[in-house]
Parts: structure tokens; sequence; C-alpha cells
């Protein structure tokens, strides 16, 4: 195991900046997740730790040692890629031990440190088969045996589970879960699915055109974002937003007038009069109000006419129109709902997050 350091990490390609001033400082041990959509540099970073692609500037660190000009077979990590990498006409078993063999170590020690993989990841019954005979699920738990028998101190994973469906995915999860508990390696994994993100993180890094955006626990970024971006990208389904501008201010109260000139009062003193600002509204704090009468204390309600109902079976997922674009909000089952149904959205002013417009930035932190 080892503690990893990123240090004003740069890649260019040409004129385009795939990861731009990357720090990061990774603890011994712990499971970090690069997380964000297609094209914002995780997989580059993730690369670059491996030797995979060079550094235009900047340093990379495992176990405080400099490793820029390391050779990628010596830097000591272990990755899993997208698509595998298993090679077609050999055995699980010498799939398992290629990088051993390779390595000239004892035939004893592989045979006990294949033995030992394969009994971690249920491999037990399968080690004579080979990749063509495999399900999905089984040849990711081979490339993954494949990295384990190394005990490097470093593993690094790219979109490992992409390639699955979602229920083996669900498993894998889990699966991968229970294996670092295990092992304790540290672990570098790349994924651009948020639920896998928070579900399998100890800390998330959300990056963005190859910056960073939040580094921070899954329960941080999803309850704290630093700005829309990661508002937006972590929680299924996504964060709703609605524009209003700061008629007036006080020590103790705000009065923001919206898109339908409709006027709300908050308790609030993080405002300057004029300020355009973004509320941000979670889906499962939005309210479903039938019969429209009486108003909840310190909430927004908002008119809205239901345009597509989602049933989840626990749940329901209501997707509304309104003065102030689509909203979505999530309802227990037993309501009853149907499209084109008049409906009141009730929103608390507790649940409700306010962002500066130009700059994006969460005003509450």
């Amino acid at each position: 195991m080892a503690n990893v350091q990123f240090e004003n990490l740069f890649k260019n390609y040409g004129d385009v900046k795939a990861v731009e001033d990357f720090n990061l400082k990774i603890a011994d041990g712990e499971f970090i997740v690069l997380v964000g959509p297609s094209g914002c540099g995780k997989s580059t970073t993730l690369r670059m730790i491996a030797g995979l692609e060079d550094i235009t500037a900047g340093n990379i660190y495992i176990d405080d040692s400099l490793i820029n000009k390391v050779h990628p077979k010596d830097r000591d990590i272990a990755m899993v890629f997208q698509n595998y990498a298993l090679y077609p006409h050999l055995s699980v078993k010498d799939n398992i031990s290629f990088g051993l063999r390779a390595q000239k170590l004892p035939k004893m020690e592989v045979e006990n440190r294949v033995l030992e993989a394969s009994e971690t990841l249920g491999l037990q019954g399968l080690l004579s088969r080979r990749p063509g005979e495999l399900s999905g699920g089984q040849k990711q738990r081979v490339a993954m045996g494949r990295a384990i028998v190394r005990n490097p101190k470093v593993f690094l994973f790219d979109e490992p589970l992409s390639n699955l469906d979602a229920k083996l995915r669900h498993k894998m999860r889990a699966e991968m879960k229970k294996l670092h508990k295990q092992v304790g390696t540290t672990t570098i994994y790349v994924t651009h699915d948020q639920i896998e993100a928070m579900t399998l993180a100890d800390r998330i890094v959300i990056m963005k055109d190859g910056v960073i955006e939040q580094v921070g626990t899954p329960n941080e970024v999803y309850k704290k974002p630093n700005n829309i971006f990661v508002a937006s990208f972590i929680g299924t389904p996504a964060m709703n937003f609605f524009e209003g501008k700061v008629k007036s201010c006080s020590k103790s109260l705000t009065t923001i007038t919206l898109k339908d000139q409709k006027e709300i009062k908050l308790t609030s003193n993080i405002f300057e009069k004029d300020q355009d600002i973004i509320f941000g509204i979670r889906p499962e704090d939005i309210s479903v109000n039938l019969d429209k009468k009486g108003k909840m204390k310190d909430s927004i309600e908002i008119d809205a006419v239901i345009s597509v109902i989602e049933p989840m079976g626990h749940e329901t997922i209501v997707i509304c129109d309104s003065n102030y674009g689509e909203l979505t909000g999530k309802v227990e089952s037993s309501h009853t709902l149907k499209e084109n149904m008049n409906v009141k959205l009730i929103i608390k002013e507790e649940k409700i997050y306010q962002f500066d417009k130009m700059s994006e930035k969460n005003l509450l932190l």
C-alpha cells in the first residue's frame, strides 16, 4: 500500500489542455474515485499515473518517491482496463499468473498467489476455462485477479464496470467494496457513473474540462456542492434549477423576484440588491400537493402540470411543466397521479440551494 500525491499536474495535447493544475493527496489505503463527463481528463490522469501518458508539467509521487521518469513496469501499480485485456488463448489461471511468470517468480509462489486470488474472487472452478467461455462478470473478476496477485502499491481502475448490465454492475460494485476492505490497497477508480462514485468512494474527485471542481466524501459533494456543475452532476434525477433576482435585502429578510414576477421572502442575509441568483432543489425535496389547500410555513409554492409519470416501484418520479421550466420531483408510489393533472409543488426554504448566477458558486458555503 502507498500514498499518492499529484503536484500541479498538466497534460496538453497541442493547444488542448486535457488536465490542468491537478493537485491531490491520496492517503495510504484510500479508495478515490475520479468522476466527470466524457472528456473531463479523468482517464488521462489515470494513464499518467500508470506511465501510459507523458506528463506535460507537474509531478506524481507514490510513497513520496517521484515517478515521472520511472518506467511503467517499475511503478508497482496494477491497472484494470474497461475492456478487460485478457489473453483469449490462455486459461483463467494463466491469465491471472501471466505477470507473475513474467517476473520469473518461483513456481510455488505463483501457485499460492493465484489460488489466494481465485478464492477471494470466487474463481476456483473457472481456472481451466478460457475467456471466451466466461460471462462479462467473470471476465471482470479475472482482470481484477490478475491485478490482485501482483500485490501492488496502487490499484488503477479505468471504467471497469461500464460493459456490464445494470444488475451485474450492482453486484460487482458490492464485490469491489468487499475486496477493498479485504486487501486494503490504495485504489484510484475512474468512472463517468456518479452512482458508482457515490457507492464506492471514500472520497470523490469531480472533474470538468481537466479541472478539479470539488473533492469530498460522497455525503459532502451531495449535500454541500461547491457550484452548479457539481450540484447538477451528483444526484439522480438531477437537481432542478430556476432563476431569481434580489429585489431587496436586510439583515434578516431578503425578497426575491422570480421569473413570473412572483415574490418570495427568505430569512437570509447573504445576498446583495439586484443580484442574479439560481435556486437549486433536489427532486426528493419537492412535495406534490394535490388538494392545493393552505400554504406551508417557510416554503415556496409552484403551480405546475404533470407532463410525465415514471413509476419506479417504491417511488414515482414526476416531471412537471411550470412557469420556471421543467421541474422533477419524487413522490411515494401510493400517490394517485395522472398526466396533465394540475398540482402545487411545495419546496421548503431550508431545502433550497442558492447559487450566484455569474460565478455559479454555492452561496451557502
